[in-house]
């Protein structure tokens, strides 16, 4: 076979593997696909997930089903106001050994795993938080001068309570810049939530089972940057990234009017690898303009911010977003 042809099977085969772990996830988190998918989103492309809703959602125990079906060894933080760096990184001991020889022992902290859940992360204060800045990015650590390599893959998926404003500290933006998608967890629909009751208050709570291992994983998000990407697709995502930057030529007067600072050339990369995993769960070989779109917001929406004079008027990130990106389909259509 072909280059091409190997990487149509292989793809072919990824997608059919992804549909068992989907399916293997909602045995205990029902409904939510939306929120499934970009969950999945985050750890194909290698990067970290925010997920924002209220409390009840079900967002800790799609966490742990997470780890389980992806075969990735979980660890959870409880984020709390007197959390301190070395509560996550570790520390060095001093030990005594019996001939009275003294050295010191690093003991590693909570960060050190595959799959890291940083409950209400908002609650820590910046120095806490500040922690996990370099562990997200290059995947290390440093404790005590010494680099220490963090398990492979990694990846955080953090949690965040959108009313609760008592006691927290918001993130800074170079830590939400991290983030590869926000992803908002909503109320369920009447139907899905008549399945959650039933499904969780019998005697016997449904079991998840693992699907991929951490390698297969490290083999997925090697796969999916194989993924061919039309130039249209990648004109769009440049358009549409640099339409959110008020000092652009190519924003808008409205987003010059609304926006206080837009998304970097980060954002832009994660667009470019969410819209291939999009593609991906879908079952396709490629992304499409449809697929930018669908993307526009969980990757954009943590990365830049109304200026004062648009929150005053009661204006909508979200909605931006959505006409901005709608826009661009309609004069990349009519092109």
């Amino acid at each position: 076979m072909t280059d091409a042809e190997d990487l149509v099977a292989e793809i072919e085969t990824l997608g059919g593997k992804l549909a068992e772990a989907k399916a293997s996830i909602t045995k205990r988190f029902i409904g939510q696909e939306r929120v499934v998918d970009l969950t999945l989103t985050a750890l194909l492309c290698g990067g970290h997930g925010l997920l924002i809703g209220l409390p009840g959602l079900g967002k800790t125990r799609l966490v742990e089903t997470l780890s389980t079906v992806m075969g990735l060894d979980g660890s959870r933080i409880q984020f709390t106001p007197d959390l301190m760096p070395a509560d996550i990184l570790g520390s060095e001991v001093l030990d005594t050994a019996e001939d009275g020889h003294r050295e010191f022992r690093f003991v590693p902290g909570p960060i050190f795993c595959q799959l890291l859940m940083a409950d209400e992360i908002n609650r820590a204060s910046p120095r806490t938080q500040s922690a996990l800045l370099q562990a997200m990015q290059e995947k290390t650590v440093t404790v005590a001068g010494h680099d220490r390599a963090l398990g492979t893959p990694f990846h955080v998926l953090a949690t965040q309570n959108p009313i609760e404003q008592e006691g927290t500290y918001p993130l800074p933006e170079a830590q939400l810049d991290r983030f590869l998608v926000q992803i908002d967890v909503m109320y369920p629909d009447r139907g899905t939530e008549r399945d959650i009751l039933l499904a969780t208050t019998g005697t016997e709570d449904a079991q998840s089972t693992a699907v991929f291992t951490g390698a297969e994983l490290l083999a997925a998000q090697t796969l999916l940057r194989r993924m061919p990407v039309g130039d249209s697709v990648v004109e769009m995502i440049l358009d549409l990234v640099r339409a959110f930057r008020p000092g652009e030529a190519d924003a808008s007067e409205k987003v010059k009017e609304t926006v206080a600072w837009g998304p970097g050339p980060r954002a832009a990369q994660a667009l470019m690898l969410a819209v291939r995993a999009r593609a991906l769960l879908q079952g396709r070989l490629a992304p499409s303009a449809e697929d930018v779109i669908d993307m526009a917001r969980p990757v954009l929406i943590h990365r830049m911010a109304l200026n004062f004079a648009a929150r005053a008027r009661g204006d909508s990130l979200s909605d931006l977003i959505e006409e901005t990106a709608a826009g661009l389909s309609r004069k990349d259509a009519a092109a």
